[in-house]
């Protein structure tokens, strides 16, 4: 633009000296600046017409440490060449970068790139705005032109593989067998009865009726295996970060081979190792055929009721994705609240980083109700010093016979979360 407006300048100085002097080649002079400037400016305004630009995004959900890529087709459908585009993207995702700059577009052709990059922090973004940006051959002008269209992507938060999370057989998980007759279609079929008018016909027993000639429906039992909740702490005050420190590995497994990526590393604070927890343990007890639900009171109050599949475990990633650690309830208002949902013999794996044994009361509450509890802390005091240890609520859990795994800044979560005999982790 200086180089354009110093013409302007010039032309302007030579119309003046043209116009007082009369002279042809000062005419000649002005005629032939003003010209430069004109096919300039229609240069580079034309290079940014008749282009179209697409953007494909491979997936719309991604998870944390896994790459993220779009594929960009820039076209010329013009009948003029264009000398150079440049693509700016201005996407939210942290670290991601899509931007190019395609050289010497002949008229009809397309060009085309992928844009790839890790996901690095959970979360919803927006990809886009782009802006395409072109100019002259002698630099004069640079003109923009914006694409406003925009689409999001969800990165879900990173899942590790936690084989040794086994809390006692016989003490935890697995329930009670419920023998209780329920309306609901189960898999546990109790017996047979008559027909009665409401009955649902997929509860109809054809062999039955086959036999007695007569409409036969199934009747069912509540399902034997206890649900599981998750709930997930999100009250601000409790959380904390180490500011500055860099991203750390947490798991030692190879990358693979095609990705040629950094391993998966989570951000050091305790809300995304909470997080990232909360959607390990879903999926490790999903895998097991587990009915699994998730509670957190963040910015609002999240509740997934529990259930089985690979349906489950994508709402469970879609509510972490977003949740926030901006809640203002403590932990045990929202265990005296939501206890409603914990019917007996349901196991609760509470996932919190505060110290203060006070939410301790809530648990044993549930456990005198035949609820049978499982605390996972994320030592706030190995991510800030300045942060009080968890001294007195293991001392607390331990008194109280609740299963404590520690989690702390830096070490895996397979390592973590098992609970090897006299290994320590287990408070018990």
């Amino acid at each position: 633009m200086r180089r354009s407006g110093f013409l302007f300048l010039l032309l302007l100085v030579l119309t003046i000296i043209a116009v007082q002097t009369g002279r042809r080649l000062i005419f000649t002079l002005v005629y032939l600046v003003g010209a430069t400037l004109i096919f300039s400016f229609l240069w580079a305004w034309l290079n940014l017409r008749w282009v179209a630009l697409t953007r494909i995004t491979q997936s719309k959900r991604v998870q944390v440490g896994r790459p993220a890529e779009e594929r960009f087709i820039i076209r010329n459908t013009g009948f003029l060449p264009k000398l150079w585009l440049e693509m700016r993207d201005f996407s939210e995702m942290p670290g991601y970068r899509a931007s190019r700059v395609i050289n010497s577009l002949p008229p009809h052709r397309a060009r085309g790139w992928a844009a790839r990059s890790t996901a690095r922090k959970r979360g919803r973004y927006r990809l886009g705005p782009m802006r395409l940006i072109s100019g002259d051959p002698f630099g004069l002008f640079k003109l923009a032109r914006n694409l406003p269209q925009t689409s999001s992507i969800v990165v879900y938060p990173a899942t590790f593989p936690i084989p040794g999370f086994a809390p006692p057989v016989g003490q935890l998980l697995g329930g009670e067998s419920l023998r209780r007759r329920t309306h609901h279609v189960t898999p546990n079929v109790a017996g047979v009865r008559e027909y009665a008018p409401g009955d649902s016909f997929n509860r109809i027993h054809w062999p039955g009726v086959a036999r007695t000639g007569r409409l036969i429906v199934k009747e069912f039992e509540e399902d034997p295996t206890a649900n599981i909740w998750i709930v997930l702490d999100m009250c601000e005050s409790v959380h904390t970060a180490v500011p500055g420190t860099p991203v750390v590995n947490l798991e030692h497994e190879p990358a693979l081979l095609w990705l040629n990526e950094p391993q998966t590393a989570i951000e050091p604070a305790t809300e995304e190792y909470a997080v990232t927890i909360a959607a390990s343990l879903g999926q490790h007890f999903l895998e097991q055929n587990r009915a699994v639900g998730l509670i957190a009171h963040g910015v609002k109050r999240e509740i997934v009721q529990p259930d089985r599949g690979l349906r489950q475990l994508t709402r469970l990633l879609e509510s972490l994705a977003v949740l926030q650690a901006r809640g203002t309830l403590s932990l045990e208002h929202v265990l005296t609240l939501e206890e409603n949902f914990f019917t007996r013999g349901t196991t609760v794996i509470v996932v919190t980083p505060s110290p203060w044994p006070v939410w301790v009361d809530a648990l044993r509450g549930l456990r005198r109700r035949g609820i049978r509890p499982i605390a996972v802390l994320v030592d706030a005091h190995s991510f800030d010093r300045r942060a009080p240890t968890s001294a007195t609520l293991e001392s607390a859990l331990a008194i109280a016979g609740i299963p404590t795994y520690m989690v702390r800044q830096g070490e895996a979560l397979g390592e973590a979360l098992t609970a090897p005999a006299g290994g320590g982790r287990v408070v018990a």
